[in-house]
């Protein structure tokens, strides 16, 4: 029975050791998670059979160090979840390695080749939540918007004095203030939009616009003959407190006359304010832009991925979705550091980074081997003091059969 019970020992004690070499192989693994092996004692009613092994367990509780790579692509998570692939068989797998590239096609891979899996976007952009499909960057150029708005955030500086003479723009003391804005036409083509704000009555401001340098009001200096007009007031007053009280809001139409078409730009100054302190542009949004090329992409922390252009203009083109598990040690190991389900794991829940129960998501960075190296030492040479002990028991109870035969 001796002989038994040390051969379980050795059998077990071997197993730990490949479990323990295991974990040291993998110590630099990126997104590799430490695995122990579990024992249990074996008996025959009331006699004592050995130990066997009764399972290998991952530690998912304890995350790796995370480290910076500045490679854009790059992904560490902190806390629950796994990263969400398919393989070319069209199989799910779960990851915790953020190593990322993107293929000839735009495909956002792991180094596996099996596709990073998130939520898609619709023709504008606009993220489809719950449909979940292959993270794809379009590497297409960024045709060019026509600018049709500009959102135009200031302080009129409310201790200026009215201007003595009319307004002329090519003479600064006829005007209080003046701001430029860049617009483009529907073919991408630049132009400017020059206001000219010009102090009234008491509360009272007039803006005057140049395009490209020339003047569309009627009311302004050097109105070329076949120039249109603003089609509403640019007057407005304000409230006694700063803050506006009429007006506020006008349009500026323009035919760019280069084949593009007319250009309409609606400018919003309903957030401007006449505060006693100095003229201040806080805010200044046209959300128009030329054509572009593909230039890079882009990661933010919650996982949406962007593609940036030439152009400084950044298109979302989709969200990495994490997965969690009710029992994600249940899950199956396969090669690649990657899990599979199982039935004892649970069905996945989905989501996004730093959401409800998902850990934070850290881009241009790799989460690390969990794999305390130090420890795993010290395990080893526990293991390895445990095999020697078993074999002594064999040798032992080897020595004392050959002395029980001898006997007889």
């Amino acid at each position: 029975m001796s002989f038994s019970i040390a051969l379980s020992g050795l059998n077990a004690s071997n197993s730990e050791l490949n479990t323990i070499s295991n974990n040291i192989a993998n110590v630099s693994t990126t997104g590799f998670k430490e695995s122990r092996t579990e024992f249990a004692s074996v008996y025959s009613g009331s006699e004592a059979g050995g130990v066997e092994v009764v399972g290998v367990s991952q530690n998912f509780e304890k995350s790796g160090t995370v480290t910076g790579t500045g490679r854009s692509l790059d992904m560490a998570l902190s806390g629950n979840g796994f990263f969400v692939l398919e393989d070319s068989k069209g199989q799910t797998l779960y990851t915790r390695s953020g190593i990322f590239n993107m293929n000839a096609d735009g495909v956002i891979t792991a180094n596996s080749g099996a596709a990073l899996q998130g939520y898609s976007v619709d023709g504008n952009n606009n993220l489809l939540l719950g449909s979940v499909g292959t993270v794809q960057i379009s590497t297409a150029s960024l045709q060019a918007r026509e600018t049709d708005s500009i959102e135009f955030v200031a302080n009129l500086d409310a201790r200026e004095q009215v201007p003595a003479a009319a307004f002329d723009y090519s003479d600064s003391s006829t005007y209080n203030h003046s701001y430029t804005t860049p617009v483009y036409d529907s073919l991408g083509n630049p132009h400017t939009v020059s206001q000219y704000f010009v102090k009234g009555a008491s509360n009272d401001w007039n803006v005057h616009v140049l395009v490209d340098g020339q003047a569309i009001n009627a009311a302004d200096a050097l109105v070329p003959a076949s120039s249109p007009t603003t089609t509403d007031s640019a007057n407005f007053t304000f409230n006694a407190d700063g803050t506006i009280a009429s007006g506020g809001n006008y349009s500026v139409s323009f035919d760019p006359a280069n084949g593009a078409n007319g250009v309409t730009v609606n400018i919003d100054l309903s957030s401007v304010t006449q505060f006693g302190s100095d003229f201040v542009v806080s805010k200044n949004s046209p959300n128009g832009y030329t054509s572009g090329d593909y230039a890079s992409v882009r990661m933010e922390n919650d996982g949406r991925i962007f593609a940036t252009y030439t152009n400084g203009q950044s298109q979302l083109q989709g969200q990495v979705v994490l997965a969690d598990f009710a029992a994600p040690q249940n899950l199956i190991k396969t090669s690649d550091t990657a899990w599979l389900q199982s039935f004892s794991s649970g069905t996945p829940v989905l989501g996004t980074a730093g959401s409800g129960v998902f850990g934070d998501l850290t881009s241009g960075a790799l989460e690390g081997s969990n794999v305390d190296l130090t420890s795993e030492l010290v395990a080893l040479m526990t293991a390895q003091r445990n095999y020697q002990a078993n074999t002594k028991s064999i040798s032992t109870s080897d020595q004392l059969t050959q002395a029980l035969f001898n006997v007889v």
